[in-house]
């Protein structure tokens, strides 16, 4: 073999496989979706055919994927900058761009319809919403342009909550707008922690997080104000009926460890030890969402 081809055979990039596609959907990102959309459809007042319930998370399921693949075509240029997204399919030159955003057009048009037939069309107009408000104002408008993008295109992924109750009752009512809320808010302190860590990354991107823009003081301020804003908005279903004092109780508990981590962080010197507290946050914040939702069907099932 020549030097030539020895090269080549050793710097060209492998060919696709089936987990690259995978991790084209963002299956992490996915799972959450999945399991707050479950969630939604759980403690609706209306019981649907569990079929259904599998076509509706089946749904929510691919249009986030379909989602988050429209978001790699896009940010690839990004990911190439990032220590930690810098191995993903599209940067890492296993998949071509034009096969991901492919794959995304056609996920996206074929999950709203398969909500559309095995539900009801306002489940489906929400995903539809949800699949173009994260496409085309938190990746396209939003991410490069605001330190406010991770506020304001949170949005996106609060929706799956709502479409899973609509998807049940075919309407949207208090409870799945608080639902929608308690991930809306949630979204810029989790992210915010992330970003504390992991700043120097979003800093040679050029990604205007708001540990860049505004340094890491306002942002621990900001994140504890939303952690203290997050607990009217986490005892909502409780005071809104939907479930029980239980559910408000493990509320109440978990929102004060938030807020502990929060304050924690904000006491903390933008060191190694302050990102250690920042990294700690942000495990926290998925334990406290899962175990949130997970409440809420406990709740219903131990107290009806």
């Amino acid at each position: 073999m020549t030097d030539t081809a020895q090269t080549l055979w050793t710097t060209a990039p492998a060919p696709a496989r089936v987990r690259d596609y995978v991790d084209l959907l963002k299956p992490r990102v996915m799972s959450l979706v999945v399991f707050t959309g479950l969630i939604g459809v759980m403690i609706a007042p209306v019981h649907i055919h569990p079929f259904e319930v599998f076509l509706a998370v089946l749904a929510i399921a691919l249009g986030s994927g379909a989602a988050g693949c429209i978001n790699m075509w896009y940010e690839r240029d990004l990911d190439a900058l990032m220590a930690r997204t810098a191995n993903r399919p599209l940067p890492a030159g296993r998949v071509e761009p034009d096969d991901a955003l492919g794959l995304g057009v056609l996920l996206s048009i074929f999950s709203v319809l398969l909500m559309a037939l095995a539900t009801n069309f306002v489940a489906a107009a929400l995903l539809t919403a949800a699949i173009l408000f994260y496409v085309f104002v938190y990746t396209m408008w939003l991410k490069r342009r605001t330190p406010q993008n991770i506020v304001i295109g949170g949005a996106a992924g609060a929706f799956p909550p709502m479409i899973g109750w609509a998807a049940a009752t075919g309407d949207v009512s208090l409870v799945g707008l608080s639902l929608f809320l308690l991930i809306f808010l949630w979204t810029p302190p989790h992210f915010w922690a992330l970003a504390l860590y992991r700043s120097d990354d979003y800093r040679r991107a050029g990604v205007p997080m708001l540990p860049v823009v505004a340094g890491p003081r306002e942002t621990k301020k900001q994140m504890l104000v939303y952690t203290l804003v997050l607990v009217p908005v986490a005892l909502a279903p409780t005071l809104l009926g939907a479930v029980g004092w239980l559910y408000g109780a493990i509320a109440v508990v978990l929102s004060a460890g938030f807020i502990a981590h929060a304050v924690t962080v904000w006491r903390a010197a933008d060191d190694r030890r302050g990102h250690a507290a920042a990294k700690r946050m942000f495990k926290f914040s998925l334990l406290y969402l899962a175990v949130l939702f997970a409440a809420l069907p406990l709740d219903r099932l131990l107290v009806g």
